[in-house]
């Protein structure tokens, strides 16, 4: 079992970027959480910390961390496991009107949870335990490879990122079965249907060999995931088994793509046994090997950067390795160049 912290987010959490000429400072601005797992922002100056026992924690436009949780369900979570635990959180595109945000959490029998809760409407800093509204649950089998990203993509649909549910190999083949929703990108419309509906764009809709929510297939453990802000592209880091860790890139028109996992691992044959050709499966735009020399094992997906302070920065795609914690980034306007 692999250790899969967001530790590009660690950093985000403790540091801001300064930046002169070719030189990068960090700077802290907050400690103290317990396995921070995410960190999320609902459009104002605040980030809300996902914590994986439970607790969503806010960080001000100080860079203050208060001490009330804005949400705490730890009663309903199972985080005994390294991967388990509260995993995701998504605001709703329209949150600053109806005060929605969703969360993706393993519940007390270890299934994978989607929820809908609310804030309190008199205070913005607090929401309610008790406004849980669920919306997708999906049994595991393992308590490794839950995912764990879930984020609104620019079309307002609900994305879901599934792990192949476990043990090491997929050994119940989850990501290749078009009738399970383990080891799949999943998308879902939350704002009609009850509790969602299946967008009428998704590529499985008509068939009913393939389970309608599904997007795409062959993943392993796509933990950390991210839209490119500028393009809607969609860029997922998915963890690899033994020896190679791999990015995938899906651009915002394409969709039912299948990335090869357990028949492939990166561009290798990793269990090729019913497998299609090579050539049937969607490579990786970028792949790196465990290296004893550099210590890497485990992909943390990160962002695109497209903000407007850094020159140097734009258009590359921010990533690191839990074993590492060397950061790099992929030059996302030539997907296939690294730095």
């Amino acid at each position: 079992m692999k250790k899969n912290y967001t530790l590009l987010f660690l950093v985000c959490i403790s540091y801001l970027f300064s930046y002169s000429q070719n030189s990068i400072a960090l700077t802290q601005i907050a400690t103290g959480f317990k396995r921070p797992a995410d960190i999320e922002n609902c459009g104002d100056s605040r980030l809300f910390v996902v914590q994986q026992t439970g607790q969503i924690i806010i960080i001000d436009s100080n860079g203050q961390k208060r001490s009330q949780p804005f949400l705490d369900i730890s009663d309903r979570i199972l985080s005994s496991g390294n991967e388990q635990g509260l995993l995701g959180l998504a605001f709703d595109p329209d949150y600053i009107n109806n005060g929605y945000f969703y969360v993706n959490y393993t519940n007390k029998d270890g299934s994978t949870q989607i929820s809908r809760f609310k804030v309190n409407n008199n205070y913005p800093n607090k929401a309610s335990a008790g406004s849980e509204k669920f919306i997708l649950r999906i049994e595991q089998p393992f308590n490794n490879h839950n995912g764990g990203t879930t984020r609104f993509g620019p079309d307002g649909y609900l994305y879901i990122g599934m792990g192949d549910g476990g043990d090491a190999g997929d050994p119940n083949n989850n990501a290749q079965n078009p009738q399970s929703l383990l080891g799949k990108m999943l998308r879902i419309d939350v704002h009609h249907g009850n509790p969602y509906s299946i967008p009428p764009d998704n590529p499985f809709i008509d068939s009913i060999n393939y389970k309608k929510e599904i997007l795409d297939l062959g993943m392993r453990n796509p933990w950390r995931w991210s839209f490119d802000a500028k393009t809607g592209a969609l860029i997922i880091a998915d963890v690899g088994q033994d020896l190679w860790e791999e990015i995938d890139y899906q651009q915002s028109t394409s969709a039912g793509k299948n990335y090869g996992w357990r028949c492939y691992e990166g561009n290798h044959a990793y269990n090729t046994s019913g497998c299609n050709p090579k050539s049937f499966y969607k490579a990786p735009i970028y792949e790196y090997e465990h290296s004893a020399a550099t210590g890497d094992c485990s992909i943390i997906g990160g962002f695109v950067y497209r903000g407007k302070k850094y020159d140097s920065f734009k258009g590359k795609y921010f990533f690191t390795d839990y074993c590492s914690g060397i950061i790099r980034t992929l030059v996302i306007n030539n997907p296939y160049a690294t730095e």
